[in-house]
């Protein structure tokens, strides 16, 4: 019975260690592109097939480093997209940067090639003014707290907004009530309609009337434990944090993210970017 005993604790421990190491080591590597067609009828034939990609989180410094974001950015090459949004946090707390770290990114980030354009909102970890000088020097665009008309061969646009990183300080009623009135002045009305959030609970604040599909990151998916759930969750991700949602008459997707947060850990949650395709047809 003894001798049981002892080898039972050693196989769990072996368990025990051998997640650790794929959890530290392999997982937060272990990149995959994720792949959904999202259905509306109301697009116009230009958009047909338009491509957006989705990334979030990187928290640079922690598990990704300027070869993990080499292969993100030549992974996002190969889908080429018709735009890139970016929901923010490039920065993570716990990392200090240096210069060529700074550059790393810059080069990374301007390597990025779209048809139409690459967006960008904060998170909330990034430091505004480098993460501001890393935005304008890699050829995104800002669009934080603000909307921009996209057109694709047509007079007719989608439009994308973005609603920077709030962390409960701000007044993110206020924001969207700004970029609401925007959207329903404009004389010629959009096909469709983008919103980019980092949070994504913050989206139970919010009307979303406005808007067909809301993108957000933050959450990093979580640590999945069999048997117990979903673990780790940052504040305002522990209602929203992975994958699609259905919010009124408007679709969420929540990115798990590139990177990792302090922890440096991942389990059953691999890094990911989202490749949408906004097809035409009814949505189901």
């Amino acid at each position: 019975m003894k001798n049981f005993i002892i080898k039972f604790f050693i196989v769990i421990l072996i368990i025990v260690i051998a997640i650790l190491l794929y959890g530290s080591f392999i997982e937060p590597s272990w990149l995959r592109t994720n792949e959904i067609n999202i259905t509306n009828n109301d697009i116009t034939d230009s958009f047909d097939g338009f491509k957006i990609v989705h990334i979030s989180d990187i928290h640079y410094g922690t598990t990704v480093n300027k070869n993990m974001l080499k292969d993100i950015v030549d992974e996002i090459n190969l889908i080429k997209p018709d735009i890139l949004v970016f929901t923010g946090d490039i920065f993570d707390d716990s990392v200090t940067l240096d210069e060529d770290d700074y550059n790393d990114i810059i080069d990374n980030f301007k390597n990025i090639t779209t048809s139409n354009g690459k967006y960008a909102i904060y998170g909330d970890m990034d430091k505004k003014e480098e993460w501001d000088n890393i935005i304008s020097s890699s050829d995104f665009e800002s669009i934080n707290d603000t909307s921009k008309l996209i057109f694709n061969g047509t007079n007719i646009p989608i439009v994308l907004s973005g609603i920077s990183s709030n962390s409960g300080l701000e007044d993110i009623i206020e924001k969207n009530r700004t970029i609401t009135s925007f959207i329903e002045e404009l004389e010629v009305k959009p096909c469709y309609s983008i919103l980019l959030m980092h949070e994504p609970d913050y989206v139970d604040t919010i009307d979303v009337s406005n808007y067909n599909l809301i993108l957000a990151g933050h959450s990093m998916g979580g640590i999945n434990i069999p048997f117990i759930g979903t673990v780790g969750l940052p504040s305002y991700a522990t209602k929203y944090y992975n994958g699609e949602y259905k919010i009124s008459d408007s679709i969420l997707y929540v990115s798990n993210g590139v990177g990792t947060n302090k922890t440096r850990f991942r389990f059953r949650n691999r890094p990911s970017i989202n490749l949408y395709r906004i097809v035409k047809g009814n949505t189901l």
